[in-house]
């Protein structure tokens, strides 16, 4: 997940479509992070969320975000206080309605998704594009449940946003040039590198993290190591800066196995079959960090494996 090895793709000094306004719906750690870096790059920002509380917790995160690349030098004081001054948190879809580009962040449900579009594209202008940050699913299905599929694109960012260098495009079968160059451009403009994806399930990164994870859990599952071995392993024995469970556990356990289902059905392989403690996991809601337990129980000083 380096970004340093991509090569960008060349863009025009100019978008072809003028993005100054960028909508993100949903405000969890995807949505903030890219509310972030979008406002750090002069954008104006919708920041929408059917949540008061939510709104208020991403605003407090970003703001914790930027205030520490103030500390590391990486943004000046001034920077922190513009970016944060261009987001508006907006609890209506209505409130996005005069955006030119509105990013979809949601849960990884394609039933959810393709609700969220709908709702959207009733109030947004004729000219608007509309982006999902989908991790795994068809551009080209999501596409045409809305009204406008050639303006229509996947935009998935690596997380955590503002540190990960590498955002994936991938154009539906629909999706046109003006939109597809449009969004080559915003995204150099937030300062990412970008790999071109074609629309298979999972597109690349996840293509090919997602089974390493299950295999991971298929390796606890049938008692070849513990957590704590399965970790150490390819963190010391392949220079993993994170271990597969412990990154399991960061991605959401939920999110990895719909990502994983996505594979599954999507490419009809047994090689892409969820690990039955993958679900077993998910159905006892153990997620990973975000519930304070999964491989890990993170609720006391330090995680503790949980086999």
């Amino acid at each position: 997940m380096d970004g340093r090895d991509v090569r960008a793709v060349p863009v025009d000094d100019k978008m072809t479509v003028p993005i100054k306004k960028v909508g993100v719906i949903g405000s969890g750690q995807m949505g903030n992070g890219i509310a972030h870096v979008t406002a750090l790059a002069g954008f104006d920002v919708v920041l929408n969320d059917i949540s008061a509380d939510r709104l208020k917790s991403a605003m407090a995160t970003i703001n914790g975000n930027l205030s520490r690349q103030v500390v590391k030098k990486i943004i000046t004081e001034d920077a922190r206080k513009q970016a944060l001054g261009k987001i508006v948190p907006a609890e209506t879809i209505e409130g996005l309605a005069d955006c030119d580009l509105v990013i979809e962040t949601a849960v990884e449900r394609e039933e959810t998704k393709r609700k969220i579009f709908h709702d959207v594209c009733a109030v947004l202008k004729p000219e608007a594009i509309v982006a999902s940050d989908t991790s795994s699913i068809s551009i080209t299905r999501l596409a045409a449940s809305t009204d406008r599929p050639e303006r229509f694109i996947g935009i998935h960012f690596m997380n955590p946003v503002p540190l990960m260098e590498l955002v994936e495009l991938i154009r539906g079968i629909a999706t046109d040039d003006e939109t597809f160059d449009t969004a080559k451009e915003f995204v150099t403009r937030l300062g990412k590198q970008i790999a071109v994806s074609e629309d298979f399930p999972a597109f690349i990164v996840n293509r090919i993290l997602l089974p390493m994870i299950n295999e991971a859990i298929y390796t606890l599952y049938e008692g070849v190591g513990n957590v704590e071995a399965i970790d150490a392993a390819m963190k010391l024995g392949a220079h993993h800066p994170m271990g597969p469970l412990e990154l399991a556990d960061f991605i959401g356990l939920d999110t990895c196995l719909s990502i994983m289902q996505v594979l599954h059905e999507g490419l009809a392989d047994s090689k892409y079959r969820p690990c039955p403690l993958l679900v077993k996991y998910v159905e006892a809601g153990w997620l990973g960090r975000k519930t304070q337990r999964g491989f890990y129980d993170y609720r006391g000083d330090k995680p503790v494996p949980t086999r």
